[in-house]
């Protein structure tokens, strides 16, 4: 999951027709003031960061003149919202509206459809009206392969309790927001809240939008703007992490590199994908050992992409040792993982003598990878060593270090 900055989102939503607030980004007070001065109206100023949220994070701030607009950049820019620093504001009007809506178009993952989620109750407290009052929300699966008609979009609107122009107005920006949504790959559309002016007027103020990283290559507009993330628990990656997923994809069709920092640790830890990597990583802890990573690896990837993995992992600076393990059925070639290693290994002067490496690495070649690894000072080993003995094994290395 890739999630793009709001100024990208809103200049979509402006690029498909569809009305937005005025606005503008600043990378320093002064901007955000001078921005204000000239539209000559109360503003909003908002931390640019891809997150949502951040009403209640402290990171939205209203301004009835430029004076205000420039103290309440200075108060965000340079700070931190939730991991990202914060390096630019989105300046926009404020809008007076009669009804704040909540839109969101997502993907459900349990059914494989597209579910569209839509409350007459918008606004900061959507997962309290959610929590409370659920009859205030109506949600929608649509079919992906089929076609979201208009008198789909008209009879979900009618359920949540707009009439009369307004249904048909709204109903018609949902049936837009949808074909947005499915135009760029997205995972997640979201408008909250959506305004409906005393003029009769509907006007987005605020969006969030997520694409499918896997898409990127079709969404060229959006691949340089987007922060990847990971669709289970989405945050900021680390620079590690951003290098291992460089590492994976200048070869993505060849093998896996998958990386996730750790608070704390001193173990490097790489090993093959599947239950084999769980079960190492748990033996590895229920032998009193503390891994600093979690790195799983898999379809026999190229020895530069296992240089560039074992590099990565071993440039943390807590790192005291490597425990790289597999089963056979990794279908790895142990030459090449063993090439890739002793690489990196030796392009750190990094020495196995004084460093704790153990390898548990059966596989195709593995009688010319294990020459390989002996050369260099690592151990190793094959299937004659259970992968629960050999984490054990690691951790009796780390110990004899203290």
């Amino acid at each position: 999951m890739a999630r793009i900055l709001e100024n990208y989102g809103l200049d979509i939503l402006k690029a498909e027709g569809i009305l937005v607030v005025e606005f503008s980004v600043a990378t320093s007070p002064e901007e955000a003031g001078a921005f204000a001065e000239k539209i000559g109206r109360p503003v909003v100023v908002k931390a640019l960061v891809p997150i949502g949220k951040r009403g209640k994070a402290g990171a939205v701030k209203f301004a009835d003149n430029s004076q205000e607009a420039t103290e309440a950049a200075r108060s965000l820019l340079g700070t931190e919202v939730k991991g990202y620093p914060v390096k630019k504001v989105l300046v926009a009007e404020k809008v007076q509206a009669t009804n704040e809506l909540y839109f969101s178009i997502s993907i459900n993952p349990s059914s494989a459809q597209i579910a569209v989620v839509v409350s007459l109750s918008g606004g900061v407290d959507i997962e309290e009206v959610a929590a409370n009052s659920p009859e205030k929300i109506v949600t929608y699966f649509s079919n992906p392969l089929e076609e979201f008609a208009s008198h789909h979009s008209l009879e979900i609107m009618s359920k949540v309790g707009l009439e009369g122009r307004n249904l048909v107005k709204v109903a018609g920006l949902l049936r837009k927001f949808y074909q947005i949504f499915n135009k760029y790959d997205a995972t997640l559309l979201e408008i909250n809240p959506l305004f409906i002016t005393s003029e009769g007027n509907v006007i987005v103020p605020a969006c969030m939008l997520s694409v499918d990283d896997g898409a990127l290559f079709r969404q060229k507009e959006l691949a340089n703007v987007a922060h990847e993330g990971s669709e289970r628990s989405w945050k900021p990656l680390t620079e590690i992490e951003r290098r291992v997923q460089e590492v994976h994809d200048k070869d993505p069709y060849r093998g896996t590199a998958r990386y996730t920092e750790l608070d704390g640790g001193d173990i490097g830890f790489m090993c093959g994908g599947g239950g084999g990597s769980l079960l190492s990583f748990d033996e590895i802890l229920a032998a009193g050992g503390k891994p600093t990573n979690y790195t799983e690896f898999g379809g026999n990837p190229p020895e530069d992409k296992v240089y560039g993995l074992a590099k990565c992992i071993l440039s943390k600076s807590s790192v005291n040792g490597l425990f790289v393990a597999h089963n056979i059925t990794n279908n790895t070639q142990v030459d090449v993982e063993a090439r890739g290693i002793v690489r990196a290994i030796k392009e750190m002067g990094i020495d196995p003598a004084t460093f704790p490496i153990v390898t548990r690495m059966p596989g195709v070649n593995e009688a010319e990878g294990f020459r390989i690894l002996k050369e260099a000072g690592i151990e190793c080993y094959g299937e004659e060593l259970t992968m629960a003995t050999a984490a054990k094994r690691m951790v009796e290395k780390m110990k004899q270090l203290l």
